[in-house]
């Protein structure tokens, strides 16, 4: 565990009562008791000209429910952290406040659940917060199964190591751990951003279930399943300052126009996005498949088996992908769509029939190589493809491994894959320095620069603002058009309604269906056969 992380750890798990400056501020002009405060925030981080806060304000009444909405990097995340006392006493950010007054207890669930734990196991997690409780051993586990069932985690063995936990689980192992605190204040970055629409229906009964009496700070794109709860709204732009701060009905009503044009999500963008949009609805170029005879496909799957260990984790019977395919993916949390991305890209060994490009590939043993010169692969944690040091690096590593570009040509065509992923101007700063929702864009980048043939997509709309969503999209949708196969494991619904050629639902670790999206039900897309229903 880094220092970082077991800083955050303690104040996390231990629930450290603290009170900065201004802690004698005890109520606003209503008379109700403050849980949170900071008067003129400014913050700056090393090496960076803009500010993220400059003279920002925001005071949140005890028991009050309050979302802050804005675009992908304004700084609603930083802002959290400086509220939750993380910044400065854990990550090290010069900013400066005339007031500021935090939490006495507050438990915090963070964008990237990997940061959050502490523990290799999940028992041993959650007996860690109990045990900075004073719980009795005794009263441990059915605590711990009382807080999992909140959340929808159900698992056989407790004593389960974390990192066979899908993303989805984590975040509500995340979650579960925090419930467990009882804190006074709950500080919520995106809870549910990986979770599939049952899940953050079970997350936000859960978190609706505890909230009573307590002061709930919630980060969210996804706002479907609390805009008709949360108290209130504050609205922030893309310079870190607030352009409103009301009720949601006041704020989606007055403030519509602002929230489209700083492309925010609000209630009908989906809507709105796609009624606007001719790219969708017509004059789309026909896919190279299209009223041709059929080709070869792209990559075919017979008998294919994803293995972790011994046990498999993913099972084909017969799939087929060809060039101009969109390819949804999609099923429950830890049904087995992260793993057939990681089996396509020979990350998991594999068995059974796997034809990429003409080519059977060795999918166990010395044989077994990662097809990454012909596929393009975006991992669901963005970081864990990261390699350079810097956001321009990273972007133009791939190219410089490909090989037959000048530097400056490199350059160049790195500086406008960046442009077109809103990353201008973050060119020097380090990818973990980046939010979660610019992480994610850059990895999109980093593996479509270099237009291979098959890209592979786990979950790249989450932690996006609406026009960043709507652009990873509308580039995949590029890239089909001019003959790449896209596979995209999703949660969202509209992606497979809108986009897709095929859709692909995985349940218990198989690939039970392939359905034809509605472009194929229209004649748009890929010409492939694929077959209605596929027994696991």
């Amino acid at each position: 565990m880094t220092e970082t992380n077991r800083g955050i750890a303690t104040m996390q798990h231990s629930a450290v009562h603290e009170t900065g400056q201004g802690a004698d501020q005890r109520t606003d002009q209503g008379s109700r008791q403050i849980a949170v405060s900071v008067t003129d925030l400014r913050l700056k981080f090393p090496g960076e000209k803009a500010f993220v806060f400059k003279d920002v304000s925001l005071s949140v009444p005890a028991g009050e429910k309050v979302l802050l909405l804005g675009p992908s990097g304004c700084g609603k995340s930083t802002l959290l952290q400086v509220l939750g006392g993380l910044i400065p006493a854990v990550i090290d950010v010069p900013l400066k406040y005339a007031d500021i007054r935090k939490p006495r207890s507050c438990g915090y669930v963070f964008q990237d659940p990997d940061t959050q734990f502490c523990m290799p196991y999940v028992d041993e997690e959650l007996a860690f917060v109990l045990e900075n409780r004073q719980v009795a051993r005794e009263d441990m586990v059915p605590r711990m199964r009382e807080a999992l069932g909140r959340v929808g985690l159900d698992l056989e063995e407790l004593h389960t190591p974390i990192e066979r936990l899908s993303l989805g689980m984590k975040q509500r192992l995340a979650l579960a751990s925090v419930l467990l605190l009882e804190p006074e204040v709950l500080l919520l970055d995106e809870p549910s951003a990986l979770l599939d629409p049952e899940g953050r229906q079970q997350i936000w009964e859960a978190v609706r279930g505890v909230s009573a009496g307590r002061t709930v700070l919630i980060v969210e794109h996804r706002i479907e399943e609390i805009v008709n709860w949360v108290d209130r709204i504050v609205l922030f732009a893309r310079d870190g300052s607030i352009l409103a701060d009301g009720k949601p009905a006041e704020i989606f009503t007055a403030y519509r126009r602002t929230l489209q044009e700083n492309g925010i999500w609000y209630p009908g963008v989906w809507e709105d996005y796609i009624r606007h949009r001719d790219t969708w609805n017509s004059g789309l170029v026909q896919s190279p498949q299209q009223g041709a005879d059929l080709a070869a496909p792209v990559f075919s799957l017979r008998g294919f088996v994803g293995l972790r260990g011994d046990e498999p984790a993913i099972m084909v019977e017969e799939a087929e992908v060809y060039a101009g395919d969109f390819v949804a993916v999609v099923g429950p949390n830890g049904a087995g769509k992260s793993s057939l991305l990681l089996s396509l890209m020979q990350l998991l060994p594999t068995a059974g029939s796997y034809v990429l490009e003409g080519r059977l590939l060795q999918g166990r043993g010395r044989k077994r190589t990662c097809p990454s010169d012909r596929i393009g692969f975006v991992f669901q944690n963005p970081e864990f493809q990261f390699v350079a040091q810097t956001v321009l690096e990273e972007t133009a590593f791939s190219l410089h491994m490909q090989g037959g570009m000048s530097r400056a040509e490199v350059e160049r065509k790195a500086e406008d894959c960046l442009k077109t992923f809103h990353l201008h101007g973050l060119e020097n700063r380090h990818p973990y320095q980046l939010s979660t929702g610019q992480k994610r864009r850059l990895s999109v980048a980093t593996a479509a620069v270099r237009r291979q043939g098959v890209l592979l997509l786990d979950e790249p709309t989450f932690g996006q603002d609406a026009r960043n969503a709507f652009a990873i999209l509308e580039y995949c949708e590029a890239l089909r058009r001019s003959g790449t196969a896209i596979i995209m494991v999703t949660h969202e619904r509209e992606i497979a309604e809108l986009a897709a050629t095929q859709v692909w639902e995985i349940q218990g670790g198989s690939l039970t269906a392939i359905k034809p999206g509605r472009r194929r039900l229209e004649g748009e897309g890929a010409a492939s056969n694929a077959q209605e229903e596929v027994s696991g």
